[in-house]
């Protein structure tokens, strides 16, 4: 399979959606540039790539709230590829209530979820500008806009996520540039306690599936975009 043009940077690619998105584009022929704090769990994605080609996948050790090494890194695919299409997916939370959490959870928190985001879009705005293409995808979730209980400082970063790329998206329209906001419910991914995993994986999303949608959100060519999408499980928020 020829490799495709552009790169796709998918940020927290070591695990549920992030990975999954990450074996969907390498089956599909496209370079692939995987980060997260984990590297050693990208290089198992080589298998996923239909020729073994080791130049379609860049596993990139990064931790997204490093606004220099975002910057690097950005600048590292660059050189190999241009960035055609970054999927903003790394985020961590807590399942406490507010009164609990403290300052360095409310701290890593933001800084991962939201400013960590932020970082990776202002480094590939400037080569999608010159380019005058490109497509943001934010991972984002429905607790940005319904309430879950302790779930606070989650639930304010992507919230914050959420504001950010809808005022971005009319700052960026005249570059042809997409910004895709998708939020998720429940998916079956290590971000859930092995308590709440085994008692409700069956009722969340598979990882899978959500990244086959991503996929066809970034393939979708013509004059129309999906700005907003929220998806949720069959039966419903748990």
């Amino acid at each position: 399979m020829s490799m495709k043009n552009g790169a796709i940077w998918i940020t927290g690619a070591s695990s549920g959606i992030g990975r999954e998105t990450a074996i969907k584009f390498l089956r599909n022929g496209y370079f692939v540039a995987a980060s997260a704090r984990r590297k050693e769990l990208l290089t198992s994605l080589q298998q996923f790539t239909d020729d073994k080609n080791e130049s379609r996948l860049l596993p990139i050790d990064l931790d997204i709230s490093d606004f220099e090494a975002v910057n690097k890194t950005a600048d590292k695919i660059n050189r190999a590829e241009n960035v055609s299409c970054l999927i903003n997916n790394a985020g961590i939370t807590t399942f406490s209530p507010a009164i609990e959490n403290t300052n360095e959870e409310v701290k890593q928190i933001i800084d991962i979820n939201l400013s960590g985001s932020i970082f990776a879009i202002q480094a590939v705005l400037p080569a999608m500008i010159k380019h005058g293409k490109g497509t943001i995808i934010n991972i984002i979730s429905v607790a940005a806009d319904k309430v879950f209980t302790n779930s606070s400082v989650y639930s304010a970063s992507k919230a914050g996520l959420l504001a950010y790329a809808n005022v971005l998206r009319e700052e960026v329209r005249e570059h042809n540039i997409k910004v895709i906001n998708v939020l998720p419910g429940a998916t079956k991914t290590p971000i859930w306690p092995n308590e709440q995993l085994e008692k409700f994986s069956e009722r969340m999303m598979s990882p899978a599936d959500i990244a086959k949608l991503l996929f066809d959100f970034y393939e979708t060519e013509g004059s129309l975009v999906p700005e907003e999408v929220t998806i949720r499980p069959i039966k419903g928020d748990i």
